[in-house]
């Protein structure tokens, strides 16, 4: 159930409530691709930074250890040892981009591991049933995410194929949540609307996709390539498209700058590896910009990473020239250390935007956000 609670221009402060508790949106999911946020953080962590929503990823589960495996131990959250809320992506993405040898077919897509090579199968009710499985909160239909650029004609016979997909994926659902040994029977699904950058395509497909009345919906295929200009065109005239008492969730993304452009045009639900991924590489975000604490001129630096921050590095005063040290000693320590950071980041960036939006002051909080990051 999801209430619409603010408006400020076309941003919404929303609140989904769910069987594993209340999303407060904006929200932003902390990726856990193989049910671990990379970066040796614990679901403890994730408690003590402000996490409200963990994503994990349905085809590397299903490759190891096996959704079979992660239902006989209870379901993820009992796997995992989280009980707040947990989103699945369909495996969609990963066959397209991972799986080198495939097929697509209208039952759905024959494909490699790519960690052993063997031949494995995903369609719509597969991906529905492995989801299932993992019991998580919200599960995401099963569609392609096509290359960009592609020509015309294959991004309609795409999405006409993805929306085929979605209606299969829902009766599956709605099978699946009926069983007596389901995981989880109050599981949410949501439709991906799909397009490329073609705006009329786009439009089309919310406008049929919608007619589903489903719990919420994705604007997929986005972040992969084009420029960003380009996915705040397309947000602009397909976010309208969706219902506004339903969420919206965009994909992939991503940078602070494209989270706030992205809320200001309606978007409630993101994702993205960019803080586990930056961090264990040493970069870090503060409200002054991107930090690469690998630089020399943090070797004899005393002072936390951003101060004022209350994440638990910065807070326990850690100073950036021992997290430099650890991070060019080879330290997993200093990753940690950084991870911890930029997800706390990012979940308080959330907050502060949901404040902004419930104070109908959403402008100038982006304007000034984005000013000093630049």
């Amino acid at each position: 159930m999801y209430t619409l609670i603010k408006k400020c221009g076309r941003a919404k402060r929303g609140r989904l409530e769910t069987v594993h508790g209340v999303i407060e949106t904006p929200v932003f999911m902390n990726v856990g691709t193989v049910g671990a946020i990379k970066g040796a953080v614990s679901t403890m962590d994730l408690y003590e930074i402000g996490t409200q929503v963990e994503l994990s990823n349905t085809y590397h589960l299903h490759v190891r250890p096996g959704d079979e495996v992660v239902k006989k131990m209870g379901g993820l959250h009992k796997f995992m040892q989280w009980d707040r809320p947990i989103l699945t992506d369909s495996g969609g993405f990963q066959v397209f981009s991972l799986a080198g040898l495939r097929k697509i077919k209208e039952e759905g897509v024959h494909f490699h591991s790519h960690i052993d090579g063997r031949l494995l199968f995903i369609g719509p009710e597969q991906s529905m049933q492995i989801q299932s499985n993992l019991g998580s909160t919200i599960a995401m239909a099963f569609d392609e995410c096509a290359p960009n650029p592609s020509p015309r004609e294959y991004i309609e016979q795409s999405v006409a194929r993805t929306t085929r997909w979605l209606i299969r994926c829902k009766e599956e659902m709605d099978r699946l949540n009926s069983l007596p040994d389901t995981v989880n029977p109050h599981q949410l699904l949501f439709g991906i609307n799909q397009g490329g950058t073609y705006e009329d395509i786009r439009i089309e497909h919310a406008k049929r996709i919608r007619e589903l009345d489903l719990p919420g919906y994705a604007v997929g295929g986005l972040a992969v390539g084009e420029s960003h200009e380009t996915m705040y065109r397309i947000l602009d005239v397909t976010v309208p498209e969706l219902p506004e008492n339903k969420p919206v969730y965009l994909m992939g993304v991503g940078t602070p700058a494209n989270i706030l452009e992205a809320v200001d045009r309606g978007v409630d639900f993101f994702d993205c590896v960019y803080p586990s991924r930056n961090g264990r590489h040493g970069h870090v975000y503060t409200n002054h910009g991107k930090m690469n604490m690998m630089n020399a001129k943090y070797e004899t630096d005393p002072r936390p990473i951003e101060e004022g921050c209350g994440c638990p590095v910065c807070k326990a005063g850690y100073s950036r020239a021992y997290i430099r040290h650890l991070l060019k000693a080879g330290e997993m320590l200093g990753m940690r250390f950084c991870v911890l950071h930029n997800l706390y980041f990012y979940n308080t960036m959330m907050c502060e935007i949901r404040q902004a939006i419930e104070e109908d002051r959403y402008p100038e909080y982006k304007k000034e956000k984005l000013s000093g990051m630049a």
